[in-house]
């Protein structure tokens, strides 16, 4: 096993900041304070469970952006590869909106702290329910390569796209 990474929490302010987007100002700040480090269920667990800052459902059709207040310091060479948990998978068909999430090593230094989103979107037949602090993601670390020719020296300040903007 390779020892190459930490999970932190955000600052409050930036949490409250990021979930007012998507939630009330009394459900940030409850949430904030009951926030679960991701961790791995076992032993042998190559995934580390990221929990629901707080309930939330998904209809058929639905997305739902959840800030998990979590962000990932880890040595240059490695990504942090977001799944959906297998049995939300299996149950609803709830995938990631972006099929694979996929954080940076240098993330964790934009503008945001890092600040690690996931995006949910049920494409099954069935609503989803998801409790308060249910682990609902799974990251994993895994190493990574470049070409031989590669001479990327830019600097991250964003999220989303952030790589591709100008």
């Amino acid at each position: 096993m390779y020892r190459i990474a930490e999970f932190r929490k955000i600052s409050r302010e930036r949490y409250l900041k990021d979930a007012s987007e998507v939630t009330d100002e009394a459900v940030a700040s409850a949430a904030f304070d009951k926030i679960i480090m991701p961790a791995r269920a076992t032993r042998g667990s190559a995934g580390y469970d990221f929990h629901a800052p707080y309930a939330f459902a998904l209809e058929p059709g639905e997305t739902v952006k959840i800030p998990t207040g979590i962000r990932a310091v880890m040595d240059d060479g490695w990504v942090l590869m977001l799944y959906p948990r297998s049995g939300l998978g299996y149950k609803y068909r709830v995938m990631l909106n972006n099929t694979t999430g996929i954080i940076d090593s240098d993330y964790c230094y934009s503008d945001n702290e890092g600040h690690i989103f996931i995006k949910l979107y049920n494409g099954g037949d069935k609503r989803m329910e998801v409790d308060e602090g249910a682990a609902f993601v799974q990251g994993v670390f895994l190493p990574y390569g470049i070409t031989r020719d590669d001479d990327a020296t830019a600097t991250r300040n964003g999220g989303f796209g952030s790589t591709s903007r100008k």
